[in-house]
């Protein structure tokens, strides 16, 4: 309910202050004695635009305050924005002659938006030019649900249809996703294919130059080997010299009173170094491929891995780990099939879980709608219009546009004489009929709660005295 309203400086206003009890509040006077002002002022605490053109004459600010009772969709409002919901709740509004404007609620600053959104929470408005009850289809569906008791489904059904949305936001962006790697993917399976086949191994590019350059010098090596080997075998072998003069050191040792013990020791370590050089000249040998197309081969595999590293700029050295990465995408893209999976039964479960509330809301609508059309019409003869009909139009909307609201659209129609088709109530019915009409709209949902201010404009203009 509204409590109180504080204007300063709109119109011809300078300061006025009104205080409002409980019922009926009638503000009379003649053409332009500033009731239409006092609207103005309301409509701008309500998030109506804010035209310079309100401002006082001289002034330099414009403002209006208006004091409600707080109700419990408000409350909500408040609470989601985080400003305090104890006590009344107050809409304060600036207005400057530059036009620019500036919102507060509860003495913290706000959005115009915020304070439209409350507004339409705390104050219905039915007059001659603003038929807010009743012009907007979207109060049709909120009156009819609040009729019907179907404010929780109506939630449940919001909310389901958020969650909907998301799973299918997700399935989307990850479908796309999905389609520009498609391309990606191909490239990848046939790059890994090439480097499967190559096989490229850590280091591998150094050991294929000292290999080849191995093989080049070949003949070389071969002739220093063999030449090595020559020396160490004759024309006495260095081995059996060694092993002579040990023996006879040794045959002496015992009586030199350790004097051979050095000399010992070094022809042992000259044995075992002896016998490690040979070895390590066997092992050279054997290491010297005799394959006259050995050398080919290592050029081939040479050309191999660097013209595949220069295709994906790399270095050779590079080529083991970028086989390692390409196979590890390819893996996350071939996960990402079974995620798609789930994202699939994610949307459809979503979706279902909407549709089966949608259809009980939907039920809901239909039973109340029959409902609502008697309980309308009874009001309709005290008011004049006993030869008008009112019904409740609910038009299911396609599957793929069912929204946030349900599966339908809800609309309340009029046909203000007998045989003439019914049509939009803001279409058909005249101001005054409008006026009345809404009046029976809000005995009959009188019961089921709404704004807690109901503002008529010249609600009288065309009724008649009765």
């Amino acid at each position: 309910m509204l409590l109180g309203l504080a204007i300063r400086d709109v119109v011809l206003i300078d300061r006025l202050e009104l205080e409002f009890g409980p019922g009926l509040a009638v503000l009379t006077g003649e053409t332009g004695a500033g009731k239409s002002i006092l609207l103005d002022a309301l409509g701008l605490a309500l998030g109506a635009r804010g035209e310079a053109g309100l401002v006082r004459h001289g002034a330099r600010l414009a403002a209006v305050a208006a004091e409600f009772e707080t109700v419990p969709a408000a409350a909500a409002l408040l609470e989601e924005h985080g400003i305090d919901t104890e006590g009344a709740i107050v809409l304060r509004r600036t207005l400057g002659a530059d036009g620019r404007s500036r919102a507060f609620v509860n003495d913290q600053p706000a959005s115009v938006g915020l304070l439209r959104a409350l507004g339409d929470t705390l104050v219905e408005v039915h007059g001659q030019s603003e038929q807010r009850g009743l012009l907007d289809p979207a109060t049709h569906r909120a009156s009819l649900d609040a009729f019907a008791g179907a404010g929780e489904t109506a939630r449940e059904v919001r909310a389901l249809w958020t969650a909907a949305e998301a799973a299918r936001q997700a399935l989307e962006a990850a479908l796309a996703a999905q389609a520009r790697a498609a391309a990606e993917q191909d490239h990848l399976r046939h790059t890994l294919g090439e480097l499967e086949a190559l096989e490229p191994r850590e280091g591998e590019e150094r050991e294929i130059e000292d290999r080849r350059a191995l093989l080049k010098n070949r003949e070389k090596i071969v002739a220093a080997l063999q030449g090595a080997q020559n020396a160490l075998d004759s024309p006495r072998p260095v081995g059996e010299a060694l092993r002579a003069a040990r023996k006879e050191i040794a045959r002496a040792a015992d009586k030199a009173a350790g004097g051979f013990d050095r000399a010992l020791a070094a022809l042992d370590r000259a044995s075992d170094e002896l016998a490690e050089a040979e070895a390590a000249i066997e092992a050279a040998g054997r290491s010297v491929d005799h394959d006259s197309k050995a050398l080919e081969k290592l050029e081939d595999r040479l050309y191999a891995l660097r013209e595949i590293a220069r295709k994906h700029r790399l270095p050779v050295s590079e080529l083991a780990n970028f086989k390692a990465r390409v196979a590890g995408q390819l893996e996350v893209l071939d996960r990402g099939e079974l995620a798609l999976a789930g994202l699939r039964a994610a949307a459809l479960d979503a979706r279902r879980a909407y549709a089966q509330a949608a259809s009980r809301l939907s039920e809901l609508r239909r039973n109340a709608s029959t409902r609502l059309d008697q309980a309308v019409t009874a009001e309709l003869a005290p008011l004049k219009l006993d030869r008008a009909q009112f019904r409740t139009r609910l038009d299911a909307r396609a599957d793929g546009d069912w929204g946030p609201d349900g599966a339908e659209r809800v609309q309340f129609e009029v046909s203000t004489n007998p045989g003439a088709p019914f049509g939009a109530i803001g279409r058909i019915a005249s101001g005054g009929e409008l006026s009345r009409f809404m009046l029976a709209l809000r005995v009959a949902l009188a019961q089921v709660g709404g704004a807690g201010t109901l503002v008529f404009d010249e609600v009288d203009a065309g009724v008649g005295g009765a």
